[in-house]
């Protein structure tokens, strides 16, 4: 029986080893330099950045999504940034991704957010669909924008004003 829950401290090691499991996927591990504790500190330390939700079958962890709060001041609302959500892949098309994303979004709409919003690469095909199904739509005219962490240190170094 799937059950899509609020996740626990005690959930991090397997959410550490989802997060593994989504960067295989998206051939990128080795951009995983973060490590469970980390995980632990920014879910459930004194100053959570971010929130996490879990899919299980049994006592099994399958599935998570990651998020955390955003604003819009246009909208002059809060919302929610998914950063990541990921099923294993044996467990894909049996309606775990859809509801992690129904979760999700009763999450959003209960604190009266404006949006739901995310990214998805451009080769996900799979992923595309299953988001434009779920009713999104795939911005054409937006891209993401990163500053490294050594980017920051670099600006923070600089003057504030030349």
């Amino acid at each position: 029986m799937l059950k899509i829950r609020p996740a626990q401290e005690s959930d991090v090691d397997a959410i550490f080893d989802l997060i593994r499991g989504l960067a295989a996927y998206e051939k990128l591990s080795d951009r995983v330099t973060g490590n469970t504790e980390l995980l632990r500190s920014h879910l459930f330390g004194e100053r959570p950045y971010t929130e996490a939700i879990v899919a299980e079958l049994g006592d099994l962890p399958i599935g998570f999504a990651l998020f955390f709060p955003t604003y819009s001041t246009f909208l002059t609302q809060p919302g929610i940034h998914l950063e990541d959500v990921f099923v294993q892949p044996e467990y894909r098309r049996q309606g775990v991704g859809k509801a992690l994303m129904n979760f999700v979004a009763q999450i959003a709409h209960s604190r009266g957010c404006g949006r739901l919003e995310w990214s998805v690469l451009e080769w996900n095909q799979n992923a595309i669909e299953f988001y434009q199904r779920f009713g999104a739509t795939v911005l054409p005219d937006w891209k993401t924008c990163r500053m490294s962490a050594e980017t920051l240190a670099e600006i923070a170094m600089k003057p504030q004003i030349d």
